[in-house]
C-alpha cells in the first residue's frame, strides 16, 4: 500500500526497507552473525541485492540508509543503477552524524563515532548526493538529541535550510529516552518535512510526540519496531509468541502490525537481513490489529534505551 510521507509530496509504501543490517558484517540485531552467510564485501552486495529485489518485488517502495551503515549506500545506489530505478519509481532516505569506523569487522572495538557539526553534515551530505544522485529525496540527522545540541545549532540549520532549499527533504532521527522531547524541540525550531524514531511494544514513550509531529504535516517513519529482534522469535517473549498464534502469524509480523495500526505512523521500518526475515515482516501488511494491543510490554524508557546499549555487535 502506498501513502504520502506527511506534506513532502514523496510516495512511499507503508512498510520501508532499512539497510543497518545489511550494509556492514556487524550489527546489533539479535543473531545478525547467523544471517550474514559470508562477510566478503562483494558478497554482502550480492546478498544485499537480493533483498532489495525481494523487497521492490513485493512493493516496498522506502529504502532508508546512512553514512554510518557500512557499504549501505554504496549497495543502495549499485542496486538503483543496475535496475535503472529512478526518484519516480522509490524514495530513498538517508542519514548523516556518525562514521563508520569498524573496518569491515564485526568485532571492532568502536563501530562508530557520532559528530554533529556542520562540517560533517557538508562533507557527508556531498558524499552521499555523489553516491546516490538525485535519487535521494530525504536526508535526515541521525539520531539527534537534546544534549548534542544540533537543533539549536545555527550553521547546521542554515545548511540544512539550503539543502532544503535546492530540493531535499530534510528530517531528524532520534534516539533515547528523551525522544520526546527532542521531538517536541524540533517542531519548535522547525525546517523539518520528516521525525524517523523508535516505537515498537516495550518502547512506546514517543508516540505523543510523533501524533503531534504528524498532526504539524511532517512525516513520521518508525524504527527499530522489533526492538533489535527482542520482538521476533528469537526474542522469546511469551505474550508476544501468545498473541502470534492467536492472529496464526508471526511474532515479528505481530509487533509490525501493531506499528502499523498507530494512526500517525506512515512508514515502518523492516530491518530484515535475509529474504525470510522480509517475507515474515511484509506478512504484518496483511493483519489488522488493535493499535493498544500487548501494551504491557511497555518498558520504562531508561530501561528499554538500557538494555539496547547492551546489546552486543555480532
Amino acid at each position: 500500500m502506498l501513502t504520502e510521507l506527511g506534506n513532502t509530496g514523496l510516495v512511499v509504501s507503508r512498510i520501508g526497507l532499512g539497510l543497518a543490517a545489511l550494509g556492514r558484517p556487524g550489527y546489533i540485531n539479535l543473531g545478525h552473525a547467523g544471517d550474514i552467510a559470508d562477510t566478503d564485501e562483494c558478497a554482502m552486495e550480492v546478498a544485499a541485492h537480493g533483498v532489495l529485489d525481494d523487497a521492490f518485488g513485493r512493493g516496498v517502495r522506502y529504502f532508508d540508509a546512512a553514512r554510518s551503515y557500512g557499504k549501505a549506500e554504496v549497495f543502495l545506489a549499485s542496486w538503483l543503477r543496475e535496475r535503472e530505478l529512478g526518484p519516480e519509481d522509490v524514495t530513498i532516505g538517508s542519514k548523516w552524524g556518525y562514521t563508520y569506523t569498524a573496518g569491515w569487522r564485526a568485532d571492532a572495538e568502536v563501530n562508530e563515532v557520532k559528530d554533529l557539526s556542520v562540517e560533517k553534515l557538508r562533507r557527508q551530505s556531498s558524499e552521499s548526493l555523489d553516491l546516490l544522485g538525485s535519487n535521494l529525496r530525504l536526508y535526515q540527522i541521525h539520531s539527534a538529541t537534546l544534549d548534542s545540541g544540533v537543533l539549536d545549532d545555527a550553521a547546521v540549520r542554515d545548511e540544512l535550510a539550503r539543502l532544503r532549499a535546492n530540493g531535499l527533504r530534510i528530517g531528524l532521527t532520534v534516539t533515547g529516552a528523551g525522544q520526546a522531547e527532542t521531538i517536541k524541540r524540533a517542531l519548535e525550531v522547525g525546517g523539518f518535512d520528516t521525525v524517523q524514531a523508535t516505537w515498537n511494544l516495550l518502547e512506546r514513550s514517543a508516540e505523543r510526540a510523533l501524533a503531534a509531529a504528524h498532526d504539524a504535516g511532517l512525516g513520521v517513519i518508525v524504527k527499530e519496531a522489533l526492538a533489535n529482534g527482542r520482538l521476533t522469535e528469537r526474542g522469546g517473549i511469551p505474550e508476544l509468541a501468545d498473541a502470534a498464534g492467536q492472529a496464526e502469524a508471526t511474532p515479528d509480523a505481530v509487533a509490525l502490525a501493531v506499528a502499523l495500526a498507530q494512526r500517525w505512523a506512515d512508514v515502518v521500518l523492516s530491518g530484515a537481513a535475509t529474504a525470510a526475515q522480509l517475507d515474515s515482516n511484509l506478512a504484518a501488511a496483511e493483519l489488522t490489529l488493535e493499535p493498544r494491543l500487548l501494551e504491557e510490554l511497555s518498558e520504562d524508557p531508561a530501561t528499554y534505551w538500557e538494555k539496547r546499549s547492551a546489546l552486543p555487535w555480532n
